[in-house]
């Protein structure tokens, strides 16, 4: 079925533009129609779509119309919605989820924990979500206007989001989400009509599960609890289960040569008067080897300021062959050179003093100094044999965090390229066989699966329908007001869940609009 959804698109253009051609000659061709047509060309002159992207957006929309309108989606079980986006059904999955929900005492265990989880997520969502709209409102015209284009999460048009693996991951954590909507209606007695997915061409912008309404509308209201925080629960779940699976792969990676490079070069520096550049890997000092920070910084402890010292550096492999070459440097005054930044604060001074650095100290004239290894060996923590239990639970707690502005900072890349160029396959038997590829490969599977599905999780947590979350304090809301209010009549206790849901969602709407709108007018 999914397939005779896609398969179709080349075949009918044609057909599809004789026929909306037909239908506007007609009269039949409703004004929506053609508003969303002229809206995808605007925002594709406007330059919002990429001129290839907004071509296919459009082609797509009039052949699905076509299709629509000529009762081929109704055969094929598939819906068009919200204009562009195709709802494709399947009962496949079925089975499955009847199997997997067996176990009802289990699951609804995990979804009383669920809902425990998701409001006290929900709980730091909207703290952040409100410092950021304060923040925006006290100085509005010192905010960034985030561009239209990174407003919402889309694969090859969002500016720090690739296509391939995260459309892949996309689908994975979308249909885990709603999978696990689903299992945990099967775990309560409800029935589910279908699973799906929505998709805008090529593009997946989500999934589905169709509940029985009749059953859903008479379940018990901790019940459709459970089942909403199912969804955003298990992303979160999946997120760890990743980042553990992330730190297994990373370990397989490791430096083809051992070294250390710089972020940064400080202008004015010996290094910079030496021809030292960011990302060259520094292998020798005077004929002794360095592989670690640490060395660097013992040999540099044993020079004062004016020594003269002999580096072998080599190229990044990322510019093509290797090349090695000796960088003669002279060391320059690091007292001098911080009491510069300083720029006559006393405080500052009086800083660099307490920390220790005396005039006539080394310095290099580098900064950000890491080891050839350490693009792999930052997500490789959460399972390091360096760490305790202790310091190894918590790396794993934080890592979602930690690593949600990777993408953003390296712009779509999981590693700066030049770091990722100096790693190789590990010398265990699987990473030799495998190869480099294919674990850089299944690395930047996994951390897109890692950060999509925690973004997923943690964002339909939103106190604001349609999300998970605004269901959640709908249904919240009612258990409430029936607590409260234990007499009143049922269509009453509706009533106030109703205004308490829709009263917190304009609210969360208004806050999540400030940051966005607010720094354009400024």
């Amino acid at each position: 079925m999914v397939g005779g959804c896609f398969s179709v698109l080349g075949i009918v253009t044609f057909e599809a533009g004789r026929h909306i051609g037909r239908t506007m000659e007609e009269g039949s061709l409703g004004l929506n129609q053609i508003l969303m047509i002229a809206g995808l060309v605007l925002l594709t002159v406007n330059g919002l779509l990429s001129l290839p992207l907004g071509a296919f957006l459009i082609l797509w929309y009039i052949s699905i119309l076509f299709l629509d309108t000529t009762g081929y989606l109704e055969r094929w079980n598939c819906t068009r919605v919200l204009g562009i986006i195709l709802m494709i059904r399947t009962n496949k999955g079925k089975d499955a989820a009847d199997f997997i929900a067996r176990p009802r005492r289990f699951w609804r265990i995990f979804g009383e924990g669920s809902i425990w989880l998701c409001f006290a997520v929900m709980l730091f969502l909207i703290f952040g979500i409100t410092a950021s709209a304060i923040s925006t409102a006290v100085e509005p015209a010192q905010q960034e206007v985030l561009p239209a284009t990174d407003i919402l999460f889309i694969p090859g048009v969002t500016s720090f989001v690739p296509i391939f693996w995260p459309i892949l991951a996309l689908i994975v954590a979308v249909v885990v989400h709603e999978y696990g909507h689903g299992l945990m209606a099967r775990a309560h007695g409800m029935r589910i009509r279908s699973f799906g997915i929505l998709v805008a061409g090529i593009i997946p912008v989500g999934a589905f599960y169709e509940p029985d309404q009749e059953e859903m509308r008479i379940a018990p209201q901790r019940d459709r609890l459970r089942m909403f925080a199912a969804g955003p629960s298990v992303n979160i779940v999946m997120t760890y289960f990743v980042v553990i699976l992330l730190a297994v792969v990373s370990s397989g990676l490791t430096a083809k040569q051992d070294g250390v490079y710089a972020v940064g070069i400080v202008e004015g520096s010996g290094a910079d008067e030496a021809g030292l550049l960011p990302y060259e890997l520094i292998s020798e000092i005077d004929g002794v080897a360095i592989a670690t920070g640490d060395d660097l910084t013992g040999i540099l402890n044993q020079h004062d300021s004016g020594d003269l010292i002999t580096m072998l550096v080599s190229s990044n492999p990322i510019h093509g062959d290797v090349v090695f070459r000796e960088v003669d440097v002279t060391l320059t005054d690091k007292k001098s050179y911080y009491y510069q930044l300083c720029d006559g604060d006393s405080q500052c001074e009086s800083n660099v003093d307490g920390a220790g650095i005396e005039e006539g100290d080394a310095f290099l004239g580098v900064s950000g100094i890491r080891s050839a290894d350490s693009a792999a060996r930052v997500y490789g923590l959460p399972i390091s044999e360096d760490l305790s239990f202790g310091e190894r639970f918590v790396q794993t707690a934080i890592s979602p965090l930690l690593f949600s502005g990777v993408p953003i900072q390296n712009q779509g890349q999981t590693m700066v390229l030049e770091e990722r160029a100096f790693l190789g396959a590990g010398t265990g038997i699987l990473p030799s066989l495998l190869g480099i590829d294919v674990i850089l490969g299944l690395f930047d599977f996994l951390f897109w699966i890692m950060w999509i599905s925690f973004l997923l999780g943690v964002a339909n947590l939103i106190p604001l329908i349609p999300f998970d979350g605004g269901h959640m304090v709908r249904n919240a809301g009612h258990i409430i007001a029936k607590i409260v209010l234990p007499k009143s009549n049922p269509l009453k206790i509706e009533r106030i869940a109703d205004q308490i849901s829709g009263y917190s969602s304009l609210f969360v709407l208004a806050l999540v609009l400030i940051p966005i709108l607010l720094p354009r007018f400024f």
